[in-house]
């Protein structure tokens, strides 16, 4: 199912309650009962050079996060491991940094065939811009997707980012692609953008049909330029999830980072609103919830969806 641009265009004035039993019953009716989890590595952190608003890991603010070089091939191991044992199906090594040079993608290469060696469990990494050579190797080595957010809209993105561009974001997506990787991709929500910029977003991402979406609600951090942010209403996040289910029928739609600050104990809603896979074990530098809770509500959330008639 594609929606066409006059669908899209009367969502923003649809009630949260219709679009919330319309995206669940999307969900149900293309996807079935599928929930995916994953958890990520902070594999090197801090001392980006980019100017994000809302990363913690930029040089450029004072935010007295850890910083640290690329992390050993048997600590990746060790994580994935972890990771497997807790129920997560995919394990991605994250790195700050806009990308990266060739001696890293050898060494990121190496740890992802030592994983996939020695742990059952999908590796993904999210590793800033990189070219079709690079995303080959890392393919070869046993990467079977490659996470590359777009962040927000194409018209807000010059108010979060200014030492890169968005089409650098889409060409590395589509390099991805074009090598034979899955992608995920998605962005986050409270950056001071509009409905219609989430709307935006949503259809890019629809246009270079990636394979999974994260939804990230953004949690402020001190000495960041959002530090100051409005949160979101919980009804903004729920129409997003929902609208995102929409616009996006058959893929994989993904609550991450912000999920328990700006939910709290409404977390399942998201998961009635139509999203079906989750992020577990904290978010680089924010910490997340115990790993037995979430699968306990994974569980609830199955559950409660055998209840749903698509009639």
């Amino acid at each position: 199912m594609k929606m066409n641009g006059n669908d899209i265009s009367q969502l923003a004035s649809m009630p949260l309650p219709w679009l919330m039993e319309k995206a669940l019953k999307t969900k149900l009716k293309y996807r079935g009962s599928r929930f995916s989890l994953c958890t990520i590595m902070n594999a090197r952190s801090g001392r980006c050079t980019e100017d994000c608003a809302f990363c913690a890991q930029s040089a450029r603010y004072n935010t007295s996060i850890a910083a640290y070089s690329l992390r050993s091939s048997d600590e990746a191991v060790r994580e994935a491991e972890r990771a497997r044992n807790a129920g997560a199906e995919r394990f991605s090594l994250v790195t700050s940094g806009r990308g990266m040079n060739s001696d890293e993608v050898r060494h990121v290469a190496e740890t992802i065939h030592a994983i996939r060696s020695r742990v059952d469990i999908k590796v993904c990494c999210s590793l800033g811009i990189l070219d079709g050579r690079s995303l080959s190797c890392l393919k070869d080595a046993g990467m079977s997707r490659y996470h590359h957010n777009l962040e927000t809209s194409s018209r807000f993105f010059p108010h979060v980012v200014s030492t890169h561009s968005f089409q650098e974001r889409i060409d590395t997506i589509r390099a991805a692609k074009e090598v034979g990787l899955e992608v995920c991709s998605g962005g986050i929500i409270g950056l001071g953008e509009t409905e219609e910029d989430r709307i935006s977003m949503a259809c890019t991402l629809a246009e270079l049909d990636v394979d999974s979406v994260p939804v990230n609600l953004l949690v402020p951090i001190e000495g960041t330029p959002l530090a100051g942010a409005a949160p979101l209403k919980m009804t903004d996040i729920l129409r997003t999830i929902a609208i995102f289910r929409l616009i996006l029928p058959e893929k994989a739609l993904r609550i991450a980072g912000g999920r328990e600050s700006r939910l709290g104990d409404f977390q399942a809603m998201a998961f009635w609103a139509g999203a079906d896979a989750m992020l577990i074990g904290g978010y680089l530098t924010v910490r997340g919830r115990e790993i037995e809770k979430d699968i306990e509500m994974v569980r609830q959330v199955r559950e409660l969806w055998k209840s749903v008639s698509l009639h």
